[in-house]
């Protein structure tokens, strides 16, 4: 699990910020395993000292996922003058992809919740919650507000009336150091100075730091640095290019200007109740999820250059093969038909290797194994779960994970690192009793199979006497994106999933 230690105190020596800086304790995301760099919450915690307050901590609206903007505040689980311990429940955030609980890692007592159960739309980094060390000191937090003009750092408003003789250097070293994520350590001669969050993302983007010349405080390299410098050189690579970068790049990593007191939050508009009848119609408020979800699939329409294939494979010896296996399945599984095609599927891109690819920009990444995205309706929304390496498991193995994938994914439970990535993707609207369709590729994927419901057709027989046999067919059609794949390469993928599709016995193998 990855965390983020960053603290900003008020003072005019950056010796003592320095120091104060490695002592504080770290703030993480317990349960929530993160898949890449940037899904690091920035700013998490952020630990000050005032000459009218006790020193206290800011807890921050976190970014749980890479494409995660903004977020929506669910239930509190605390409230003013709750002591908490590492590891308790602070509250319940609503991320572009899942609700997830926020944990915190250290000890102390509730000061003030800054923003409301319900509030929609609070931008990451956005404070939400005061902690401070003692039960005592919650009392001076009663009447404490976010300044409007105060730079980053927030204050209180009865300190406000009050400036201190070093108030315009510590202001200045504030805004240097929000502006750099976090403060470096000293350096001397050639050594590279660098924010934790600089040196992750020129880690993951494959950026040398001495090369990268610093803005932040003392000249230490930011993440805005590094990002700038990878771009020079075509480099950046997120688990969804075709959105993520302009959202990292969009998305201050720090407001110049502190976010206007609170105001209590506006509940979600009612469905019906709160619209005149006489309309005929009524608006659903947009959740965070349905907005990545159509930010995305738009830009995967409209930049992506699809094309189709369609195929039909008979499916009588899958099902007699299936049903056998249920048989003596003693309870430890019972294998449905999308199953068998998860796994063909997976097969065929172990033949034809060139579909399991990514498009990405500059190259085509080719996968060493079948990671497969089947798309999963919930509640909120479209999510594609990942069922990983299903090119070397079983087939118990794949339909226990996949039936467990879908319950954690209609509870909003699943981790990032069990949605975020996957190399082909499969949906299937058979049980709608859809005979084809074609579904839009999930970006940086390259090829999308649908799947559509077990149809009855009359073939010729000849060695029936009627001269015909009734036998079951299903329609599989590939969406695939031309820049990386052909369509030559695309057909022949679709011949050997049809053969592993019709011989199932192969498998087994």
């Amino acid at each position: 699990m990855l965390s983020l230690k960053t603290s900003i105190v008020r003072s005019a020596s950056r010796t003592a910020v320095r120091s104060a800086a490695s002592k504080l304790p770290i703030a993480s995301l317990n349960k929530i395993q993160l898949y890449h760099s940037f899904s690091i919450p920035r700013i998490q915690k952020m630990t000050y000292s005032s000459s009218d307050l006790p020193d206290y901590t800011l807890v921050a609206m976190p970014a749980l996922s890479p494409t995660m903007e903004m977020g929506n505040i669910g239930t509190w689980k605390v409230k003013v003058g709750d002591k908490v311990e590492p590891g308790d429940v602070l509250v319940e955030i609503e991320t572009d992809k899942a609700q997830m609980d926020f944990e915190y890692q250290d000890s102390g007592y509730i000061a003030k919740l800054l923003k409301d159960s319900g509030s929609h739309d609070v931008p990451i980094e956005t404070p939400i919650a005061i902690i401070v060390d003692e039960e005592s000191q919650v009392d001076a937090f009663k009447d404490f507000v976010l300044e409007k003009d105060s730079g980053s750092t927030p204050a209180a408003a009865a300190s406000s009336s009050q400036p201190s003789a070093n108030e315009a250097s510590t202001s200045e070293l504030k805004d240097q150091s929000l502006a750099a994520g976090s403060f470096a350590s000293g350096s001397t001669g050639d050594r590279v100075i660098a924010t934790p969050l600089s040196k992750v993302v020129a880690s993951e983007n494959n950026v040398d730091l001495s090369t990268v010349k610093g803005t932040g405080l003392d000249g230490a390299i930011t993440k805005s640095d590094v990002l700038a410098k990878a771009e020079e050189f075509l480099l950046i690579w997120f688990p969804f290019p075709l959105i993520s970068l302009h959202l990292v790049k969009s998305a201050p990593a720090v407001q110049e200007k502190a976010p206007a007191a609170p105001a209590p939050a506006a509940k979600a508009p009612a469905v019906a109740s709160e619209q005149p009848a006489a309309l005929g119609y009524h608006d659903i408020p947009v959740t965070n999820m349905r907005r990545v979800i159509a930010k995305r699939l738009l830009e995967s329409k409209t930049s992506t250059p699809h094309y189709t294939l369609n195929i039909e494979a008979r499916v009588d010896s899958l099902n007699k093969l299936r049903a056998a296996l249920n048989e003596t399945s003693q309870g430890k599984y019972k294998l449905t038909v999308n199953d068998f095609i998860v796994k063909a599927a997976a097969l065929a891109l172990k033949a034809v290797p060139a579909v399991n690819v990514s498009w990405q920009d500059t190259f085509i990444r080719q996968y060493h194994h079948a990671d497969i995205s089947i798309a999963t309706q919930t509640p909120d929304g479209l999510i594609t779960p990942i069922v990983k390496t299903c090119d070397v498991r079983g087939l118990e193995s794949i339909s226990n994970e996949i039936k467990a994938l879908a319950v954690k994914a209609r509870a909003g439970k699943l981790k990032p690192a069990e949605f975020q990535g996957g190399s082909f993707s499969i949906s299937n609207l058979g049980m709608f009793g859809i005979s084809s369709f074609t579904a839009i590729i999930n970006p940086p994927q390259s090829a999308i199979l649908s799947v559509g419901t077990t149809q009855k057709k009359m073939i010729p027989d000849e060695t029936n006497e009627k001269g015909f046999s009734v036998v079951s067919v299903n329609s599989f059609t590939l969406n695939a994106d031309h820049r990386a794949i052909d369509g030559a390469v695309g057909a022949e993928f679709m011949m050997s999933f049809k053969s592993y599709i019709e011989n199932p016995l192969t498998m087994l193998l």
